[in-house]
């Protein structure tokens, strides 16, 4: 028997189990009914396995004969595979106003263009100022030319919504 007496993901190993009987899962998988505990500690001790509880909350608990070691070295593993295929998605903003010129316009396409191609999706918002207010139709017409300026890079993801003084579009990456 192994003196390891920890919790990983709430997981009761050897000691730690304080149930009277349980249903009991061989190494290689075979079920071996149910059980005294103290059988189960000496079937887990003849094998030099530990005795771990996979299903605390069934009556009576299912607990299995395994090396909980190499179990927790599979499980992290796992986990840091999963962690590894996951793309991680940024939002970068890119703002705007009304009266923009059009090298200006063409310098911030660019730049969201490096955004959507790295696989982020960008937010690009126009700010109205004071008076730029009764103008909205501005905000949308530069919004509409940006998209455009864009092309193939991205597509939009959400339309130019007017929000307080801000009009907003989210794009995103064209799927490969």
């Amino acid at each position: 028997m192994h003196g390891r007496c920890r919790i990983i993901k709430e997981l009761q190993i050897n000691e730690e189990i304080r149930e009277k009987e349980v249903r009991l899962i061989d190494v290689d998988g075979s079920q071996l009914g149910v059980v005294p505990l103290k059988r189960a500690f000496e079937l887990a001790a003849e094998r030099r396995l530990d005795l771990v509880n996979v299903a605390p909350t069934a009556k009576p608990p299912v607990c299995k004969i395994m090396d909980y070691g190499k179990y927790k070295y599979e499980m992290s593993k796992k986990e840091k595979e999963a962690r590894k295929n996951q793309k991680i998605i940024n939002i970068k903003e890119i703002r705007l106003t009304p009266n923009i010129e059009s090298h200006d316009l063409n310098v911030k396409a660019n730049r969201a263009i490096e955004f959507l191609q790295d696989g982020d999706k960008v937010k690009v918002s126009v700010r109205f100022r004071g008076r730029e207010m009764g103008h909205t139709e501005m905000g949308k017409e530069v919004l509409d030319e940006f998209a455009k300026l864009i092309g193939d890079a991205g597509k939009i993801e959400k339309e130019a919504k007017l929000e307080g003084r801000n009009m907003t579009m989210f794009l995103m990456p064209k799927p490969e």
